[in-house]
């Protein structure tokens, strides 16, 4: 009884934010205005959620195409990049591996919002800057050294011998990663997708400096146009946070027990 008192006490305070938007998001702005508010609403108002898709403001729907573009493709050009790269760390005992992972992981250190006055620069000499290429460029590689280091514990999981005598039976190296060392490595993988997509999705520093067009940016980035200098639509801002969590936490829902199994696995021996 007290572990369910305790979970549902956690939950509350938890999901109690996102009820509060989600509230904020269906008043009116003389609601959320007024003097004596309320955290219920006392009139509801779901067309909000219409009209805030065709505000002056900021093209949302363009916004949220982009916020998929980017999340999407950063995601697997970390996946396409990772896999053989963690692969290769598990199973080659080359020289300077452990520096070369020591130095993967540093990268952690250094976040888009510093780099972001070389980045402008770099992709303006290559041509792409405002583009979707280049915050795509620019997840990919904020993500890698993580995904790397999450799988790459991983696949350190799976006995050596298994690659051995798929080799034996005549499979080259990337058979062995494809057919045999994925599917045992799926909930690692699974683990990692998670993390580099959520990541990309929130992503804002970056998205800010470098997409200069407003149909270009994320809604992350769209999100800060309802909020003037003189007066804020506290209803949209509240609307859009709503819409940029949904998917996320369906996201979530949908994969709940590979990722637990991922972030579980190695637990128990």
């Amino acid at each position: 009884m007290l572990r369910l008192i305790g979970g549902v006490a956690v939950a509350v305070f938890f999901l109690l934010p996102y009820l509060v938007m989600f509230f904020g998001s269906v008043k009116t702005k003389k609601q959320i205005r007024s003097v004596d508010p309320t955290y219920l609403p006392t009139e509801w108002h779901l067309e909000n959620y219409a009209l805030m898709w065709s505000t002056p403001e900021t093209p949302l729907p363009m916004n949220l195409i982009s916020t998929i573009v980017i999340s999407v493709g950063a995601t697997l050009l970390v996946l396409l990049v990772a896999l053989p790269a963690a692969y290769y760390t598990a199973r080659v005992r080359f020289p300077m591996r452990l520096v070369f992972l020591f130095l993967v992981i540093i990268t952690q250190m250094l976040q888009p919002a510093v780099l972001t006055a070389g980045l402008f620069r770099e992709f303006a000499f290559l041509g792409i800057n405002n583009t979707w290429l280049s915050m795509i460029l620019v997840n990919a590689a904020f993500n890698l050294s993580f995904t790397t280091w999450i799988m790459h514990s991983f696949f350190s999981a799976i006995p050596k011998e298994i690659d051995e005598a798929a080799q034996v039976d005549g499979a080259s190296q990337w058979t062995t990663l494809l057919r045999i060392n994925l599917p045992l490595a799926w909930p690692g993988i699974v683990t990692a997708t998670i993390f580099a997509f959520v990541a990309c999705w929130n992503e804002f520093a970056a998205s800010l400096v470098l997409l200069n067009s407003a149909e270009l940016q994320p809604l992350s980035v769209a999100l800060t146009k309802f909020v003037g200098q003189y007066e804020t639509s506290w209803h949209y801002v509240f609307g859009v946070s709503v819409v940029s969590v949904l998917p996320v936490v369906i996201l979530f829902m949908l994969i709940e027990k590979r990722l637990i199994g991922g972030l579980t696995a190695g637990a128990v021996k």
